[in-house]
């Protein structure tokens, strides 16, 4: 069983590093692109003539091949883990966008009306508000974009051995070795999964009064997307 996870030396990193350099190139440029995401769909809401350029402009982003994303990037960041992680902020805000956008329209007028009543501004109000009703669809979204990351995170072998539990399959296709090529590949789908149920949990954590199915919100949120 070892032997399983011995991995060469040529891949400079030990098994479970690759798995910690994976979540790392993943799960970091989903944060960023939440970051990003959720002042840019308030401004979307607030301004509603706002939101089809910027839905436009996300969507032309999210049709760039990842790998020629990479090669406009190189000449600026060199063959460096920020070139893998840029592109996939960058592909989540075709999906976190919306769905904030989606979450944060569904608030009644009669809870927003309240809430000014009570004297909260619109900062305050979005923020204690309209964010915590939409969380549904906002981990919905994130659950899309973090699966999606995952999956993308393995390109980056074609730049500089930057594709972490990716750069196993490269290597097993390089040299023969099928027991690289499948390890990769099923360490990357359990990892999908572990990261989508995390969300799952955390869903059912911050929403407590809502159904315990989750699966709705986030197929809505996919149909919005495409595979790469």
């Amino acid at each position: 069983m070892n032997d399983l996870f011995d991995m060469p030396s040529y891949l400079e990193h030990s098994f479970l590093g690759l798995v910690g350099l994976h979540l790392r190139e993943a799960l970091v440029p989903v944060l960023a692109g939440l970051l990003l995401a959720l002042p840019l769909a308030q401004l979307c809401v607030r301004f509603r003539w706002l939101y089809p350029p910027v839905l436009w402009v996300t969507t032309v982003l999210y049709a760039i091949p990842s790998l020629a994303f990479f090669v406009v990037l190189i000449d600026y960041t060199g063959l460096s883990e920020l070139t893998v992680m840029i592109p996939l902020a960058v592909y989540s805000l075709v999906v976190l966008v919306p769905a904030i956008v989606d979450g944060v329209r569904s608030v009644p007028q009669e809870t927003l009306a309240a809430a000014t009543a009570m004297g909260l501004g619109p900062v305050r109000r979005y923020l204690q508000v309209q964010l915590p009703i939409a969380a549904p669809a906002i981990l919905a979204g994130l659950r899309v974009a973090a699966v999606s990351s995952i999956s993308l995170v393995s390109v980056g072998m074609l730049i500089g051995n930057e594709g972490a539990l990716g750069n196993m399959l490269d290597a097993g296709l390089k040299y023969n070795q099928p027991r690289l090529v499948w390890l990769s590949v099923i360490s990357t789908a359990v990892l999908a999964i572990l990261v989508d149920a995390l969300l799952i949990v955390l869903r059912v954590w911050v929403t407590p009064w809502m159904p315990r199915g989750g699966g709705r919100g986030a197929r809505t949120v996919l149909a919005k997307g495409t595979a790469r």
